[in-house]
């Protein structure tokens, strides 16, 4: 027990520097000093288990900059770092102390690792140097400039920051900070590599369905930002409420309704192309690619899928995407990465957040993915899954005849799965398939939509033989 307590945790060192960087909180010992030490959870969110920890062990307010680069060998490997500014008044606990960074010497550490460490983060986080390049959230002072640019946005309404924040991303070109207010909360969002997208859809999705996104107060193109109202109700990633699934699933189908005719503005902003005939140029190279990893597997089970079986998977999937056309579903807006915790819901109305995996093409792939963590939280349970289908399906009959309707919801877990599988590019990246994870993950999804493709087959004449 021991042991896998311990393996849910990991220990960080903390470089928190103080506002304008001149200054480095230590821990004093008798051999020198130390970087403040704090055991976080392993598998959360690392800045907000690092400002939080900070905060209750050494009762400083600081917030969270990047990972220095302390490769090894320099540094020994296990130790992990990530450099901190001090964010509140600079009165730690007793145990820690502030030292000026020009005091500071390889003698001044107890660990030579820790004086690397220093040196190297402060030459990265410099305001000339090394932060113009990592981004602008490795910059000292970044912070209080996000707070006096969110005063002027809030101040015109009567609201002031509270003081109160939470940190819950942090990276060089990315950033999520909830602010309290006087009044309502707001969200800081900034977004770098590879979610760069996110920026020019957001502000897409604000001025084309602003009522399914938080409100944006305002925007930070510099730093592909934006400050967002906090959204009031519950989120769905919390609750198994079948009212509230039914209600995701049905302001699902109203927005991917209001989204048909402004799909063009939606690709030009970055959203992804998923219509049929993009993915019909994927079917051939995706499997391919899926035939050599068969190829490779060393184990049996789980059953390694031959060539003339993946003949017949593409066969059987551009089939399904060419009577899509035939049965009159538009393409609309879709969400590849429709977690319920990206949707808040409140009495007959619900917002979707995180749109850096925006789509378009096949609506019910969305529905697809909504069902499949309705699964992982609940399990299988063809009652609510049943619900949420009727639910979209609602919406959709002033559009599509109830035969066509229902034949596209047919084959929508076939096609959502190779979507899912296809769009990212990694199965094209020969030098990162050689990585056993992924090539084992990618394998176990191409059997996903084989037996979706079987059990279609098995229980409906829709499919031709």
């Amino acid at each position: 027990m021991e042991s896998i307590q311990q393996s849910d945790r990991e220990t960080y060192r903390a470089i928190v520097l103080g506002q304008g960087g001149n200054e480095l909180l230590l821990k004093s010992t008798g051999e020198g000093f130390l970087l403040l030490s704090v055991e976080i959870p392993r598998w959360q969110r690392l800045a907000e288990s690092m400002t939080v920890a900070i905060r209750n062990e050494w009762g400083q307010e600081a917030i969270c900059l990047f990972n220095p680069d302390v490769s090894a060998p320099v540094t020994a490997p296990d130790h992990n770092y990530q450099v901190m500014e001090c964010s509140g008044p600079a009165r730690p606990r007793p145990g820690a102390e502030w030292v000026h960074v020009s005091l500071l010497s390889q003698r001044t550490f107890a660990d030579p690792a820790d004086q690397v460490a220093v040196q190297r983060s402060l030459a990265a986080c410099d305001r000339d140097a090394g932060a113009a390049a990592l981004g602008p959230f490795s910059r000292l002072g970044w912070f209080r400039e996000l707070e006096g640019w969110i005063e002027e946005v809030i101040g015109p309404w009567g609201c002031y920051l509270a003081g109160s924040f939470s940190q819950l991303n942090a990276g060089p070109s990315f950033s999520l900070v909830r602010f309290e207010t006087s009044g309502p909360a707001v969200w800081f969002k900034a977004v770098g590599n590879p979610n760069l997208r996110e920026f020019p859809i957001t502000l897409a999705l604000a001025r084309l369905v602003p009522q399914y996104i938080p409100s944006i107060l305002a925007v930070r193109p510099d730093w592909n930002g934006w400050l967002a109202q906090e959204v009031e109700g519950t989120n769905l990633g919390e609750t198994q409420n079948a009212h509230h699934w039914n209600t995701a699933a049905s302001a699902l189908a109203k927005l991917q309704i209001e989204s048909i005719g402004r799909c063009r503005t939606l690709v030009d902003s970055g959203a992804r192309d998923l219509s049929a005939s993009a993915l019909l140029k994927l079917v051939r190279p995706f499997l391919d690619a899926m035939g050599q990893l068969m190829e490779k597997q060393t184990k049996v089970p789980p059953p390694v899928l031959s060539r003339s079986e993946l003949v017949l998977l593409g066969e059987q999937i551009e089939e399904a995407l060419s009577l899509n056309a035939d049965f009159g579903i538009p393409d609309a807006l879709g969400h590849l990465d429709l977690n319920p915790g990206n949707v808040i819901v409140s009495e007959g109305h619900c917002v979707f957040l995180d749109w850096a995996e925006a789509y378009v093409g096949n609506p019910f792939f969305s529905l697809q993915y909504l069902v499949e963590h309705s699964r992982r939280m609940a399990g299988m349970n063809a009652t609510a899954e049943a619900g949420l289908t009727r639910a979209c399906a609602a919406e959709w009959q002033s559009l599509v005849s109830p035969e066509n309707l229902a034949s596209a919801l047919a084959f929508a877990p076939t096609l959502a799965v190779f979507a899912h599988a296809a769009v990212n590019d990694t199965w094209s990246d020969e030098a990162r398939l050689r990585d056993p994870q992924l090539a084992g993950y990618l394998r176990s999804l191409t059997r996903r939509i084989h037996r979706e493709a079987d059990r279609l087959r098995d229980r409906s004449a829709i499919w031709p033989n």
